[in-house]
């Protein structure tokens, strides 16, 4: 498995999205765990999560609890690098809500710890913006965090460009990922993530795949993903992550995944190599 960099961490380029194993249309718990045994055994060492990961209002961090059963099951379990957030808020009804007060970050990441059974969090992000409270106050908790040693290195999600530096900042220039959407159909973090690879700040790119269930179809704007993998006889999805990864060093996609089969098929994307005509023609889509 290749390799990148979250801070002083090295991790596989590909991640593994955790989300669809806890929300809507989840698989039971078998399958989940099958599916995260089938990314650590193709090599896997990150995991992504976060503690609204979940559908009931009583089942806060199912998806932190799932993960941490799943590695504790496996033998390469501690070599991998949980990265979980903290933010968002579902009241069950599924609406998505926001709680970035200081207050509700720093209990969210005690939560955290119980439920992952660890002393530091490998990788604690903010989850999402919220409109009520001062960026920098959320951020803030972030960083108090970190120096009180619950966190070993701190991230910022749904971020623009001008939140990023002014994370960075607050942490002391300890800022070490960000995690935004990112995909053929949602390009709108381009920004984002060329300023990550201007401050060699690891980028996270979140449904990374979106628009590519869609390249098989006649007419489709994302028909040249379907093009350049009949060429090298992959999927579609394959190309994408590829496509991704030749973007910048710093790009560590993270696919949701919830079949065995699927994780393996985003891993073996570090093995495909896209010419500079093919990388231009999916840049134009």
């Amino acid at each position: 498995m290749q390799t990148r960099r979250i801070g002083d961490t090295d991790v596989s380029a590909i991640g593994l999205g955790g989300m669809p194993m806890s929300i809507e249309g989840r698989p039971d718990e078998a399958r989940s765990i099958d599916t995260i045994h089938a990314a650590l055994d193709a090599g896997v060492t990150l995991i992504d999560t976060a503690d609204a990961y979940h559908l009931r209002a009583d089942e806060v961090g199912h998806n932190e609890t799932l993960i941490a059963k799943a590695l504790a099951s496996h033998g390469r379990g501690s070599d991998v690098l949980v990265a979980t957030k903290g933010g968002h808020l579902r009241p069950g009804d599924g609406r998505w809500t926001l709680d970035g007060s200081p207050e509700h970050i720093k209990r969210a990441c005690e939560d955290s710890l119980r439920r992952l059974g660890v002393e530091a969090i490998g990788l604690y992000q903010f989850h999402r913006p919220d409109p009520k409270v001062p960026y920098a106050e959320s951020v803030g908790a972030v960083r108090d965090l970190l120096d009180e040693g619950k966190i070993r290195m701190a991230g910022v999600s749904n971020a623009n460009p001008d939140q990023i530096r002014q994370a960075d900042e607050i942490l002391g220039g300890r800022l070490v990922s960000v995690q935004n959407q990112f995909s053929p159909a949602f390009r709108s973090s381009e920004p984002e993530l060329e300023l990550c690879d201007r401050l060699g700040i690891a980028f996270l790119p979140w449904s990374p795949l979106g628009g590519i269930s869609q390249a098989g179809e006649l007419g489709s704007s994302y028909a040249p993903f379907a093009r350049v993998a009949e060429a090298h006889g992959v999927s579609p999805q394959r190309v994408c992550l590829a496509w991704m990864l030749a973007k910048s060093p710093y790009v560590i996609p993270i696919p949701g995944s919830s079949r065995p089969e699927t994780i393996r098929d985003s891993v073996a994307a570090v093995e495909l190599v896209l010419t500079a005509e093919e990388i231009a023609e999916l840049d134009a889509v």
